[in-house]
């Protein structure tokens, strides 16, 4: 596999698929009712005080990664120290990422190399400006644009709240859709027209585990012009709140991949 392929598969942020888990801790939350006199300014509100609230979230992610020609699959270990790191470890180890509010850095020891570098990477992947903050909501079903910055019209479709920018940009859209359970977001749209770029992030349903909600299923689809990569994402044996260490070092002797655009 090429080697932005395999970043992208053990790299990626979001963790979730079709599935609603045994585990006893585990209960897929269902949709609520849709109030239709709801403000955008209400919606957005609900949505910013029902961010998930946690020191540590520790876990295992089913990562399905496609490009329309070949896919492959891996289940990696996950940690989360809120608004610090996000670390992956895959079988033994193999390859190993870590995410921190400064670095993107990964290596894989199937190829003996390794990336060090800033979120230059993940933008150009998933073509729009990215930073640890975003990467973070994400992966846990809240906007990765503040919402509280813009004005929205507000409107219910397919029993979700739907917000648009008032003003729309000319080279860059947005567009969003929340459930009506938790005010966590159930799809947000970010295209460049003129580049032919869209970032589609889809969260199919919601799991609550020790009264904290986070997303059941995700999937990521990435279109630049006519390739499209697309990733579902699934979180499993989550726990919240253990102590955590994230063990990372990048072996001796590996080769750097250096990408365009990647800043030191």
């Amino acid at each position: 596999m090429h080697t932005m392929k395999q970043a992208l598969l053990y790299l990626v942020l979001p963790i979730i698929i079709l599935s609603v888990f045994s585990c006893k801790t585990t209960k897929v939350v269902s949709d609520g009712s849709v109030n239709e006199n709801l403000s955008a300014k209400a919606i957005i509100k609900s949505h910013y005080q029902n961010q998930l609230d946690f020191k540590t979230l520790s876990g295992k992610v089913k990562i399905n990664y496609s490009d329309g020609e070949s896919s492959q699959g891996v289940s990696v270990s996950l940690r989360m120290e809120k608004d610090n790191a996000i670390w992956m470890s895959a079988p033994l180890g193999m390859v190993k990422v870590l995410i921190t509010p400064k670095r993107v850095s990964f290596y894989n020891k199937l190829q003996n190399e390794y990336f060090d570098g800033n979120f230059s990477y993940l933008s150009n992947l998933l073509g729009t400006d990215l930073d640890f903050d975003k990467v973070q909501d994400l992966l846990l079903g809240q906007a990765i644009f503040d919402l509280r910055k813009e004005k929205y019209n507000a409107t219910v479709t397919d029993k979700k709240y739907q917000l648009k920018p008032k003003k729309a940009g000319d080279l860059f859209k947005t567009f969003f859709q929340i459930e009506p359970t938790n005010f966590k977001m159930a799809s947000q749209q970010l295209s460049q027209p003129l580049k032919k770029r869209v970032l589609e992030i889809d969260y199919k349903n919601y799991q609550k585990i020790e009264n904290k909600v986070l997303p059941n299923t995700i999937v990521i689809t990435a279109i630049d012009k006519k390739v499209t990569n697309t990733i579902d994402l699934e979180y499993r044996n989550i726990e919240f709140n253990r102590a955590l260490n994230f063990p990372y070092k990048i072996p001796k002797g590996f080769d750097e991949i250096v990408l365009k655009g990647n800043g030191k």
